[in-house]
């Protein structure tokens, strides 16, 4: 009997490729990872090696080719749609670049938008999106639009919906490659601060080694395999 993994998300010979016409593209090459649960873990590479893509995968929001993705013990890549949607909403956070805030909603009402999909009522759903902001030290900007807040502070607009939820992942695609070096340590330093007093597990896309070393974990993804892994020794 096949033992069950310690690890948060097993990823086992992975692939992905993508048909165009008769041509197959692949971006990921039999790709075995184990994440494990609060692990904060940087994955590194060039345009085009496929750290998105892996992403992607992780996240729920991208099916492999070949291979298996598990997380918590679901197989996620064998849900349906209807199913990878669900496990998705309760499952994982996403932070992006480019924040992906509605401009006409204030900061407390982007962070709700997640738990519109629950039974929350209106009240717990503002509770729950004012201790979001509180943790990410935005608690005096609730009432604010995204026009109304710098760079920095629509990002951790953007992390407090991540996590307003309690999710199992937070997945982080280049979370500060539009910031400023000095803003983006301050959200560098706030996933570290989720990771280590949170428990949050932490899967981290990033061009930027000085972004990276703030992960416990980096691996480097190279035209679609992984090369090598490195543990960081930063305390930042």
């Amino acid at each position: 009997m096949e033992e069950a993994s310690p690890n948060l998300v097993t990823i086992r010979n992975v692939t992905k490729y993508y048909e165009r016409g008769k041509q197959r593209i692949e971006v990921l090459h039999g790709i075995d990872i184990g994440i494990a649960k609060g692990e904060f873990l940087a994955l590194m590479g060039p345009s085009g090696s496929g750290k998105t893509t892996l992403l992607n995968l992780i996240g729920g929001l991208d099916k492999p080719s070949t291979g298996s993705v598990e997380v918590a013990g679901t197989r996620i890549d064998q849900l349906g749609s209807g199913e990878l949607a669900k496990w998705r909403a309760a499952n994982v956070g996403f932070v992006f670049q480019f924040y992906n805030l509605l401009p006409m909603l204030s900061a407390r009402k982007n962070v709700e938008l997640p738990l519109l999909l629950t039974k929350l009522s209106s009240a717990e759903r503002k509770r729950n999106a004012e201790i979001a902001l509180h943790l990410v030290n935005l608690g005096d900007r609730a009432a604010h639009k995204p026009k109304e807040l710098s760079g920095g502070q629509a990002q951790r607009v953007a992390i407090a919906r991540a996590i307003v939820s309690d999710p199992t992942l937070l997945i982080c695609d280049e979370p500060t490659g539009d910031l400023d070096r000095h803003t983006a340590d301050e959200i560098l330093g706030l996933l570290q601060e989720l990771n280590r007093l949170h428990g949050k597990t932490i899967i981290m896309v990033t061009h930027d080694p000085k972004a990276a070393e703030f992960a416990a974990r980096r691996l480097q993804l190279d035209k679609g395999a992984l090369v090598n892994a490195v543990e960081s020794r930063s305390e930042a």
